[in-house]
């Protein structure tokens, strides 16, 4: 399958028969199977999740879309090799992070915040969410990512721990950590006094 001819069933999916019935599991089930319009409605569910996962990496929505096409082409093209059909959220998720990992890997880009974040992830006024992302600069890469899976993605803890292939605990004690870190930085802001 092309990647046109993915855009074309996913711009269509609302008309794919049948579908509609059918819960994710048994889309999982049928896309490992071999299914593509299986496949095309799980991706579908999962798009926005993963734009947003990908645009917290790279700051930069035409940088975000490829990192997501590129998780799409590598999922799509290994998807028989998944065996349990009710981690492909967690499978997919690793992907993108995987994907975007390579790709500022190899493109050796300094992430800047732009001005005006697409996309924030609060319902705050575009100042505090600024404040934050700029926050989360001062924690390591591990530190960040698990705090952006945890608290933008809203991904649980057990998820978080499966995506990176760490036991739950370490998956803890990297938020704590983080979060005290960011509590300290944040207290010589404006905000806090």
């Amino acid at each position: 399958m092309s990647l046109f001819e993915y855009h074309v069933r996913l711009k269509n999916i609302s008309n794919m028969k049948g579908s509609e019935n059918l819960n994710t599991t048994e889309l999982e089930e049928k896309a490992i199977a071999g299914d593509e319009d299986s496949f095309t409605a799980l991706i579908d569910g999962m798009q926005e999740r993963l734009y947003r996962m990908a645009y917290s990496y790279v700051r930069n929505k035409d940088d975000a879309l490829e990192i997501v096409q590129e998780t799409v082409y590598k999922a799509f093209i290994s998807i028989h090799k998944l065996q349990q059909p009710q981690y492909f959220k967690t499978w997919l998720t690793k992907i993108a992070v995987n994907c975007a990992l390579d790709f500022i890997r190899k493109s050796k880009k300094i992430v800047y915040m732009e001005k005006d974040p697409e996309g924030s992830y609060a319902s705050e006024p575009i100042e505090d969410v600024i404040d934050l992302q700029e926050a989360l600069r001062v924690l390591d890469k591990r530190s960040r990512m698990i705090i952006v899976m945890r608290y933008f993605e809203d991904l649980p803890i057990k998820e978080i721990a499966g995506v990176l292939d760490m036991p739950e605990s370490t998956v803890k004690t990297v938020i704590y950590r983080g979060l005290g870190k960011l509590k300290i930085n944040m207290k010589g802001s404006e905000y806090f006094g």
